[in-house]
């Protein structure tokens, strides 16, 4: 049986260690969140936007 390499298992828990008392970015930046929700739901109304006049446009030549 192959003896376990410690500095890999070292190393695993320093990244664990590093991941785990890393702080909430979104916390600290919340203006950052909120323009890229905003930003978000100005998009998805424009894409709807689109989607819509296309729809509408088809129907109305069909008719």
């Amino acid at each position: 049986m192959a003896a376990l390499d410690m500095s890999l298992i070292a190393r695993s828990e320093a990244t664990v260690h590093q991941l785990v008392k890393r702080k909430n970015w979104a916390a600290r930046e919340p203006g950052v969140i909120v323009v890229f929700a905003i930003v978000g739901a100005v998009a998805i109304l424009l894409i709807a936007l689109f989607i819509h006049k296309k729809i509408s446009a088809r129907r109305a030549a069909k008719v």
